[in-house]
């Protein structure tokens, strides 16, 4: 348990350190778009600092295998939440963002969960499954990919709109969330199939599950939204809205696919469903929007007033419009100096 909880940690640190490098490589590069792909990945792989974010990304998902085989889903889920405190430093540190009144007590209620998980583990002697069964699995896994799609291209039409209330990322945030849920349960398929004594016999069993398969789609489609999303969004809000919907499917997703049992203990049963709770309601309570959003919407969608016309005044009289038409005076020159009738082209012969 102690060599799992550690783990945990250190992924969390991986992930946070991941995103805020990364969110600092994508204010340098032009905007993204998840329409064309291609061009993405190419931004992407052309910025140092970019690679250097998404490879603190992967180590975090290899200290997840080891988080996997040490504790039971929920728990583990429940200790990856708590990376969020983690990236609210980071990213006021680095990124210079700062959280809002809500955001921040929604952080401290995050601390409140993990001290109730780890609290749940107290001397667990919790079954931890190795596999699930392939139906089960896809018919959980197939829907829920379809629809952070949807969500997704949603929160894409959305953006569009004229007058739109600037988004704060939640839309964005819990599509990305459904796609790294799916990939959590196929990093848990991955980790029981583990077996360090038998190289070979673990590639063979990886390759034929449908593990790999499931991680090549959500790595693949993952890394469009989420890099388009956190380009878009604040990163200290968008990320604690990704894990948290991570952490509600993987939980119970995860509970029916690899059947693992809840402790039976009412203290322990309720310290670690109370942290699922808190978890749930600091996502409903967080923003849908920028704080601001409003007045500066309003101000967007009233008309601009008419200039006041100005009356023109030409420079000299060289600058006149019409030959015809008089030019003005000079400086201190009278207007009746200028304006004075033009004699008649044949005058009358006196007699």
């Amino acid at each position: 348990m102690v060599w799992g909880v550690a783990a945990a940690l250190v992924a969390n640190l991986l992930f946070s350190a991941g995103f805020v490098i990364e969110k600092r490589a994508l204010s340098t590069l032009p905007p993204l778009s998840a329409g064309r792909p291609a061009r993405l990945v190419l931004h992407l792989l052309r910025s140092p600092l970019w690679i250097l974010g998404a490879a603190a990304l992967l180590l975090g998902f290899a200290a997840q295998l080891l988080v996997y085989r040490t504790l039971p889903l929920v728990a583990a889920q429940g200790l990856f939440v708590t990376g969020l405190v983690m990236l609210l430093l980071l990213s006021a540190l680095f990124l210079g963002e700062r959280a809002s009144g809500r955001e921040r007590r929604g952080m401290v209620a995050i601390v409140a969960a993990l001290v109730m998980l780890v609290l749940s583990l107290r001397d667990s002697t919790e079954t931890i499954s190795r596999a699930a069964p392939v139906p089960v699995l896809l018919a959980l896994c197939v829907p829920s990919l379809a629809l952070g799609a949807v969500l997704f291209l949603s929160a894409e039409r959305r953006s569009r709109r004229r007058h739109r209330l600037p988004t704060a990322g939640v839309p964005y945030g819990v599509a990305v969330g459904f796609l790294y849920g799916v990939s959590s349960l196929a990093i848990k398929g991955v980790a029981g199939l583990l077996d360090p004594a038998d190289p070979a016999g673990t590639a063979r069993a990886v390759l034929t599950s449908p593990y790999p398969w499931i991680l090549l789609f959500t790595g693949s489609t993952g890394l469009v939204f989420s890099q388009t999303a956190l380009q878009r969004c604040r990163a200290s809000l968008i990320v604690p809205v990704v894990t948290t919907v991570n952490f509600l499917f993987a939980t119970v997703s995860g509970t029916v696919a690899f059947d693992e049992p809840l402790p039976t203990e009412p203290l322990r049963l309720g310290l670690r469903l109370g942290g699922a709770v808190v978890a749930v309601a600091v996502l409903v309570a967080l923003p849908r929007h920028e704080p601001g959003a409003d007045a500066d919407a309003g101000t967007r969608a009233l008309p601009a007033a008419p200039a006041p016309a100005r009356a023109a005044l030409p420079p000299g009289p060289s600058a006149s419009a019409d030959p015809d038409l008089p030019a003005l005076p000079p400086a201190g020159r009278p207007l009746s100096a200028t304006l004075r009738p033009a004699p008649p082209e044949h005058a009358p012969e006196r007699p």
